[in-house]
């Protein structure tokens, strides 16, 4: 298995470092990685940051952003998943709140993606919020975009010319379709597969599809907010190398263990493209089973969830 390091090298497959990301980015070359990837404090509070004024939060945000473009590499792309930052059941949308220091590096944004998911937090002052949002900027008009690696299934595979020169033929591509800028992707709640200790953890679905699309294998992925590892993990599944910033010391052991399981291909993870719950057709149901390896068991020291059915 290859070695995790904790420094930045050009020969690294993987590295982790368990610091500051703001000190660890200054140590990396510029235009060096291809993806960055993360998703950062929405500046609300929760145990991994610390909630300041939003000029203060803006301030840090650009601080990071700046040092990330420095580092991406002329083909790369920068992904900036976000969410809205609440105080009083009014919110402020941060990928809005953001856009102008992606702006004033003249970054060009390919698309604001919608990640949309069924579960979370009840409010009773305004909508239940389901949806968070991906900014996908990139350095250049050259830039990497594999298509063909993230198609989903078309809603009507068999679907033929009716008319025309090409009667009778396929009208749809068999590889699957472009899967738009509306992502349904379950979010990782108790009862996920890849639920550990992080309150608010990437979905590696997520995270794989942007890597898949964005890079080419050996590329260097970046996520400087790295939490528990999904974009690390991710990363070395899919034959890239991971790199990444993990300041709290239990996010960082986790971090690593799952990158070394991702490492050894014993990681488990909801798969792409896996159907969505559906209360009217118990068969897709699958997001709802969770079947845990020991080793799993005991780093998230977490009680196992059985699916209807199985043996405890």
């Amino acid at each position: 298995m290859a070695r995790i390091w904790d420094k930045y090298s050009s020969k690294a497959d993987i590295i982790i470092n368990n610091g500051s990301c703001y000190d660890f980015v200054k140590t990396v070359p510029d235009k060096s990685v291809t993806l960055v990837i993360t998703s950062p404090p929405y500046n609300i509070g929760k145990k991994y940051e610390k909630k300041s004024s939003l000029n203060e939060y803006y301030l840090k945000q650009e601080q990071i952003i700046d040092e990330c473009v420095r580092i991406l590499a002329d083909n790369g792309s920068i992904c900036w998943q976000i969410g809205n930052f609440v105080e009083n059941s009014e919110i402020v949308p941060l990928d809005i709140f953001l856009y102008p220091i992606f702006q004033k590096h003249n970054l060009k944004l390919r698309n604001r993606i919608i990640w949309r998911f069924g579960h979370g937090l009840h409010a009773s002052k305004r909508f239940s919020g389901r949806y968070e949002t991906i900014l996908w900027f990139t350095k250049t008009d050259n830039y990497i975009f594999n298509l063909d690696a993230v198609r989903i299934p078309q809603k009507y595979p068999q679907k033929k010319y009716f008319k025309g020169n090409r009667i009778g033929e396929l009208s749809c591509n068999p590889l699957g379709k472009n899967p738009s800028d509306i992502w349904d992707i379950p979010n990782v709640k108790n009862n996920h597969v890849e639920k550990t200790i992080h309150p608010c953890q990437f979905p590696i679905e997520l995270v794989e599809r942007l890597v898949l699309a964005l890079t080419n294998e050996n590329d260097f992925v970046f996520d400087p907010f790295l939490g528990v590892g999904s974009t690390s993990a991710a990363a070395v599944k899919n034959k890239r190398k991971g790199m990444g910033c993990e300041i709290i010391e239990e996010y960082y052991a986790v971090a690593v263990e799952r990158t070394k399981l991702a490492m050894e291909g014993k990681l488990r993870t909801r798969p792409m493209n896996k159907p969505i719950y559906d209360p009217q057709n118990p068969k897709v149901n699958l997001e709802y089973e969770w079947e845990i390896t020991s080793t799993q068991f005991a780093l998230f020291n977490k009680k196992p969830v059985y699916r209807a059915g199985a043996t405890k």
